[in-house]
């Protein structure tokens, strides 16, 4: 989730139109297209394997102190706290922030391959490693966390996550494991029109469950199985239903940045950010502040900052900003995160290959859509789809992803092309074995049922 900074205010938003506008202003031509990939991870005490709190000389603010030192990455704070950094001025670089329980997300620069995408990702896990190592602090790339109760997992010192948790128990059931216990990586990709944005944004939609199908990596809660080859995506099931979901209305007929908008200013707010400090709004609309009839804040009215805000608190499994963020997957082990951009880029960034996933979905009725999204997150790619399964249909997406990245043409020093990124999700689809059934049969066979030694043999 996205770190405010304090700076000057921005407009206040005068009308509608420019809700929409600020949505249109993401179309870029293809040649400024870029992939921007964020990855979450929970951080653990090699001693115990307990989960790291905020505070203390071994703690996360401690950790974010010591990269700061170590590479110069400039530190952000709120209540003088540490929370994120930020590197602005490298080629690679991004930010690092803080979710709720502490899990900690890289959201990556905008590159322009995937080749970069990975010097990325190896950049980040060596510097955060290094420095981790020096505080006996490991990390684990799962969907859900595998050993922690709720009540076990530490809150990190930012007061939009304490708006949220007093919030999110209103809203469904599992709201504040959704907060706390869960890890994904994600990728935002660009859209060149309001058309094409619409085009990428149905075929997410419609495709998100297969990616969480091949990417289900989060078989375990409180240290045994718990049924689900993605408990992360099951959690989603029953988080919050104004801000979650598959979005049918994007698959009607008008469907465009207005149509989005008009679901935004809908979905209840949590807060208000005004002179350093968070304000209480939960359950207010955003059109009702808009008018400036926010009951906390009588007569206000939002400035472009506070609608994008908002937007980062819109949780469906594509969201829309400036880009569209692709929301389907369990984090995991790096080769994982590297295919996840991949697997979109080579989707979405060619024609041929978007024209042949939007033909694919093309008859997929809303019913046959929900029920795959409800079922995968149990039966994975074993779900039954049309007379086939949900596997089937991988084998096409990532024949058409494999198809686009090749005509993308991108190699790096060596001659490579990015299909190499796709790799690990050609060997699931082929033998239909996902991370989660790697790990079940590890801790059924040579762990012995110790959830422990997923720590010894899976940290990052």
């Amino acid at each position: 989730m996205s770190t405010r900074v304090g700076g000057p205010q921005s407009p206040i938003i005068e009308s509608r139109d420019e809700l929409v506008a600020y949505l249109e202003s993401g179309c870029k031509p293809e040649s400024e297209w870029r992939i921007g990939t964020e990855h979450e991870k929970f951080g653990f005490n090699v001693t115990d394997n307990s989960p790291v709190p905020y505070n203390g000389p071994r703690g996360i603010g401690a950790l974010l102190e010591t990269h700061h030192n170590c590479f110069g990455w400039d530190t952000i704070r709120e209540n003088g706290n540490i929370i994120a950094l930020s590197c602005s001025d490298c080629p690679i670089g991004g930010s690092i922030s803080l979710e709720p329980g502490g899990q900690l997300e890289l959201s990556g620069a905008p590159l322009k391959t995937i080749h970069e995408t990975e010097a990325e990702l190896r950049q980040h896990l060596s510097q955060v490693g290094s420095v981790a190592r020096q505080l006996g602090i490991g990390f684990l790339g799962l969907g859900f966390s595998p050993k922690w109760t709720l009540e076990e997992m530490p809150l990190m010192p930012k007061d939009r996550y304490r708006i949220m948790m007093r919030y999110m128990p209103k809203r469904g059931l599992h709201g504040l494991d959704m907060m706390f216990r869960t890890a994904t990586v994600q990728v935002n990709m660009d859209f060149g029109s309001e058309d094409d944005m619409v085009r990428k944004l149905r075929v997410g939609l419609a495709l998100q469950p297969v990616a969480t199908a091949l990417f289900a990596n989060s078989p375990f809660i409180e240290g045994k199985l718990n049924g689900f080859q993605s408990y992360r995506a099951q959690i989603w099931q029953d988080t919050d239903p104004d801000r979650t979901g598959a979005l049918p209305f994007a698959f009607e007929d008008g469907m465009g940045f207005e149509r989005y908008v008009d679901y935004a200013l809908d979905v209840p707010m949590y807060f208000v950010y005004r002179d350093g400090r968070y304000i209480d709004v939960a359950g207010s609309s955003f059109r009702d502040f808009l008018e400036g009839k926010l009951a906390a804040l009588p007569g206000m009215r939002p400035t472009m900052d506070d609608w994008a805000d908002h937007l980062t608190t819109l949780f469906p499994d594509v969201r829309l900003k400036k880009f569209l963020e692709m929301r389907g997957a369990d984090a995991g082990p790096l080769g994982l995160l590297l295919a996840l951009p991949a697997l979109w880029a080579g989707l979405l960034y060619d024609k041929s290959a978007l024209d042949g996933a939007a033909s694919l979905i093309a008859g997929w009725t809303e019913e046959e859509r929900r029920t795959m999204r409800l079922d995968v997150p149990k039966t994975g790619l074993k779900t039954p789809f049309r007379g086939r399964t949900v596997r089937d249909i991988a084998h096409e997406v990532l024949a058409l992803a494999e198809g686009g990245l090749l005509r993308r043409a991108r190699v790096n020093d060596e001659g490579q092309n990015e299909t190499r990124a796709l790799a690990p999700l050609m060997e699931i689809a082929e033998t239909g074995r996902t991370e989660a059934d790697r790990l079940i049969a590890a801790y059924e066979g040579p762990w012995d049922g110790d959830i422990n030694r997923l720590f010894e043999t899976e940290a990052l």
